[in-house]
């Protein structure tokens, strides 16, 4: 599995002005949605209990509720429909992985990995950044991909104390 270098996610994100920062967020939030439902039906699929299912599927609405949020402000501000075809830092190819239920800790700890590395990215771009808009979108950024970590931390935790 390909890991990103958080500098490299920084450097490369710092170039995007606001508009394309959130038209990036926007994308990625659309992208996670897709990658939680998937993992929500996998799990499902393994048996491995309604509570972790439960568990994918809220992230995966938070993700949309923050997509839509975001896209209306979007539409509001640039009168269009955001687009960025850039790679989302959060999602990364776990999934196909996940075909047995003795892999679920590793793909949730991939997971947390990915949702600590955008936590990161964006903690410091909030740093880097001189626009107030972008630090304050970055700024919140890390905060809910902190919230997505913690939520995941939790459930692994309770799936690696129940098979010891």
């Amino acid at each position: 599995m390909e890991m990103y270098d958080v500098n490299e996610v920084v450097e490369f994100l710092s170039r995007l002005n606001y508009r394309e920062a959130l038209a990036y967020w926007i994308e990625g939030e659309k992208k996670e949605a897709r990658f939680y439902r998937e993992l929500a039906r996998r799990a499902r699929n393994l048996g491995l209990g309604e509570e972790l299912v439960e568990t994918f599927e809220k992230l995966a609405e938070d993700s949309l509720n923050h997509a839509s949020e975001l896209e209306m402000s979007f539409r509001e501000t640039y009168g269009e429909v955001p687009g960025s075809d850039l790679p989302p830092i959060e999602v990364l190819p776990v999934l196909d992985e996940l075909e047995r239920a003795d892999q679920l800790p590793e793909v949730i700890r991939a997971a947390m990995e990915s949702e600590l590395i955008a936590h990161e990215s964006y903690r410091l771009l909030s740093e880097k950044a001189d626009d107030p808009e972008l630090r304050k979108l970055y700024s919140k950024l890390a905060d809910v991909e902190w919230g997505h970590y913690e939520l995941l931390r939790q459930r692994y935790h309770e799936l690696v104390k129940e098979k010891s």
